[in-house]
C-alpha cells in the first residue's frame, strides 16, 4: 500500500481544492440569489434560457455534491488516523494502488465497488 504520508498529502491537496470550489460555488449561488431579488423580470416564462429558480437548483445541487466530497475526503483522513486506509470496508482486503491514486478516498476495492 502506499505510504500515509503520500496519502495524506494527497487527501489535504483534495480538500484544499475541493474547499476553494465549495466557496466559489457558494458565491455563485449568492449571486444568483441576490440577482432574482433584485430583479421582477417573470424568468419563468424567459424565452431567452434558463430561469433563475433553475439556475439556483443546479448551483444547490453541486454544493450539495462538494460538500458530500469533503464528507468522504474527511472520512479518509480519519481511516489514514486509524491506520485502516487502503483496506475495503465489504471484503477486508487491500484497495489496489490505481484505484487510491483515482479515488484516494475510496472506501471499497473496484471488485466490491463493481458488485454493489
Amino acid at each position: 500500500m502506499e505510504s500515509v504520508d503520500r496519502a495524506r498529502r494527497r487527501l489535504e491537496a483534495d480538500r484544499v481544492e475541493t474547499v476553494g470550489r465549495l466557496a466559489s460555488l457558494t458565491d455563485d449561488y449568492d449571486g444568483v440569489v441576490a440577482a432574482s431579488r433584485d430583479t421582477n423580470a417573470d424568468d419563468e416564462h424567459d424565452p431567452e434560457g434558463a430561469t433563475i429558480a433553475f439556475e439556483r437548483s443546479q448551483i444547490g445541487a453541486l454544493v450539495r455534491q462538494v460538500q458530500l466530497h469533503l464528507v468522504e475526503i474527511d472520512a479518509a483522513t480519519a481511516r489514514l488516523d486509524l491506520g485502516t486506509y487502503g483496506t475495503c470496508e465489504r471484503c477486508g482486503e487491500a484497495i489496489g494502488e490505481d484505484r487510491l491514486e483515482a479515488r484516494p478516498f475510496a472506501r471499497t476495492c473496484i471488485h466490491c465497488a463493481e458488485t454493489r
